[in-house]
C-alpha cells in the first residue's frame, strides 16, 4: 500500500468534490446538514483557487483531501475527509502533517467540526489541536505554529527553502533578510528546487532580477536583489517576462520596500547564531524566522 499527499489546484475540482461527498455522506445525518455536501464542482473550484488543497492517494486511488484557506496570519482547513474504506490507515494523520508543512511561516492551522461528532473533535486534540471557541453546534480548534527553524549548515538552509517552496502559490511575496553571507540565496535555491523551476538559482546581485520559468505548469519564480534599488517601483523598469501575480516573488534586502507588491508576504529573516564562532563559514548555524504579514 502506497499512501501519497499531494497539493492540488481548481483543475482538481472534480476529484476533491467525489472524495468530499462520499467522506461527508458517510457521516450521521446533522441539523444543520454539513456546508461540504452543498458542494458542486464550480463551488469547489473557486474553494480551490484560494490557496489550493491536499489529496490522499492509496495506491493512486483518491481517499482524502482537505480544503486550504487563509484567514490573516493562520491557515485554515476546510472539507477534510477520509473515505470510509480508507479511514485507520493513517490517511488523516498524513493530511495534517502536509497541511502543517503548507502552513509554513503562518502562527496557526484552524479546523472547525461539529460538537454532535465527539470523535472527530477527539482526533484533531490527539494531534495537538486545543478548542479555542464554541459556537453550537461547531467546536473552532487550532494548532499553534513553530515559526523559528534552527539550520545548523547549508544542507539545512536549502531543506527548509525546499519545504517552503512545496507550499507556495501563484501571487506569494517572500521577503528575505539577512547579512551578506547569512545563507539568503542558499535558501532561495531550496525554494526553487520546491517550486521545481528551470535554471539554478544564483544570486542575482549583478542582474538584479531572475526569472527561473516553471518545468511543471507552476508558478515560476522571481529572484530580486533589492539592495541596489530605490524603491521597487523600479520593477516596472527591469522588464520581466512574467507577471508577479503568476509567480512567486523572492526579495532579498526587500524590507521596507517590497511591502507594496502584494496584499500579503512571508518576512523571512536569517541571523547567524548569537554566540558561536564558527571553524567552517559552511557548519555556520543560522536561525531562520518565518512570519506572514497582512496588510503594509
Amino acid at each position: 500500500m502506497t499512501l501519497d499527499v499531494r497539493r492540488v489546484g481548481p483543475e482538481a475540482a472534480a476529484e476533491v468534490l467525489a472524495v468530499v461527498q462520499e467522506a461527508f455522506g458517510a457521516r450521521p445525518p446533522l441539523d444543520p446538514p454539513a456546508d461540504a455536501l452543498g458542494e458542486d464542482e464550480a463551488s469547489m473550484a473557486r474553494l480551490l483557487a484560494v490557496r489550493g488543497g491536499l489529496v490522499a492517494t492509496l495506491d493512486g486511488v483518491p481517499v482524502g483531501c482537505v480544503v486550504l484557506d487563509v484567514r490573516d496570519d493562520v491557515m485554515v482547513l476546510r472539507r477534510f475527509g477520509v473515505v470510509p474504506s480508507a479511514q485507520g490507515r493513517g490517511v488523516a494523520t498524513a493530511l495534517v502533517e502536509a497541511a502543517v508543512d503548507a502552513a509554513a511561516g503562518r502562527s496557526a492551522l484552524v479546523v472547525v467540526a461539529r460538537e454532535e461528532l465527539p470523535g472527530t473533535v477527539a482526533f484533531w486534540e490527539r494531534h495537538d489541536f486545543v478548542v479555542t471557541g464554541r459556537t453550537s453546534p461547531y467546536v473552532e480548534l487550532a494548532l499553534w505554529l513553530g515559526t523559528t527553524f534552527d539550520a545548523p549548515d547549508a544542507e539545512t538552509m536549502r531543506a527548509l527553502g525546499e519545504r517552503l517552496g512545496t507550499s507556495l502559490v501563484a501571487g506569494d511575496l517572500v521577503v528575505l533578510t539577512g547579512e551578506l553571507g547569512a545563507g539568503k540565496t542558499t535558501f532561495t535555491q531550496g525554494l526553487g528546487e520546491g517550486l521545481q523551476v528551470r535554471g539554478g538559482v544564483t544570486s542575482p546581485t549583478f542582474v538584479i532580477a531572475r526569472v527561473h520559468p516553471s518545468l511543471v505548469g507552476g508558478p515560476d519564480l522571481v529572484h530580486v536583489d533589492a539592495y541596489r534599488l530605490g524603491g521597487l517601483d523600479e520593477l516596472d523598469d527591469l522588464d520581466l517576462d512574467t507577471s508577479l501575480d503568476s509567480a512567486v516573488t523572492v526579495v532579498e534586502w526587500g524590507a521596507g520596500l517590497a511591502e507594496g507588491l502584494a496584499d500579503a508576504r512571508l518576512e523571512v529573516v536569517i541571523e547567524r547564531t548569537v554566540g558561536h564562532v564558527p571553524a567552517d563559514d559552511d557548519l555556520d548555524p543560522r536561525r531562520v524566522s518565518l512570519r506572514w504579514i497582512v496588510g503594509k
